[in-house]
């Protein structure tokens, strides 16, 4: 089975990124980390119940790995063009504790199975060979947090809970089978629409707020 891990804003830079969620819902989410084995960096914040935001973007600092980027990152024209349209809440990342037998099962859509260098946090990620959102976003980047419930604890808490998760695509249909086959829990409900787009509703100390 898979979970929901996290939602993922993917942004043209940090800055970009943390300015659009604290106009959405009124938080400073903190800073997190640099990737140094992706040549990226992150703010996060937790949604409850082992669920938390990601805000990422590609690290200008950051050394370049020797492979493609994770959520799409190496494609900065498509990762500004999305954020210009409103797309900013891009996709989403589910955890397994069976990788191995869900990147043989559906590599082709979910990528490879990428081994991080000793010193980086104990997870595995799966990542498209182009480093592409796996269909475009409509399903979940995959993690396996190899065991690990730590991590949790060093994720922000400003006491904001995800209320709700959605995603709109033009064949809801197809989308639903495949996270069916996937055995997704707490999958964002599907609904109809010309592209794959996605909202969450957040409640926060100041009340209900909408992430796009």
């Amino acid at each position: 089975m898979l979970k929901l891990d996290h939602i993922t804003v993917i942004a043209p830079t940090l800055a970009e990124g943390v300015l659009h969620v604290q106009r959405c819902l009124g938080l400073d989410v903190p800073f997190g980390t640099r990737h140094e084995y992706m040549g990226s960096h992150n703010h996060r914040l937790q949604l409850g119940n082992s669920v938390y935001l990601e805000i990422v973007a590609l690290d200008p600092q950051g050394i370049e790995p020797d492979r493609a980027r994770w959520f799409g990152l190496d494609n900065q024209e498509q990762v500004r063009s999305d954020w210009d349209a409103g797309r900013r809440l891009r996709g989403w990342v589910a955890n397994t504790d069976a990788m191995d037998a869900v990147v043989s099962a559906y590599g082709a859509i979910l990528g490879d199975k990428v081994p991080l260098p000793a010193e980086s946090p104990t997870f595995d990620f799966a990542i498209p060979k182009d480093g592409s959102l796996p269909l475009g976003g409509a399903v979940p980047s995959i993690i396996d947090h190899r065991g690990d419930t730590s991590y949790i604890a060093s994720i922000p808490d400003l006491d904001a809970h995800l209320h709700s998760f959605t995603l709109q695509h033009p064949d809801p249909t197809r989308i639903a089978a495949l996270y069916r086959e996937l055995d997704i829990e707490n999958s964002p409900v599907i609904v109809q629409g010309p592209e794959v787009r996605y909202r969450a509703l957040i409640e926060t100390p100041a009340g209900l707020k909408e992430l796009t």
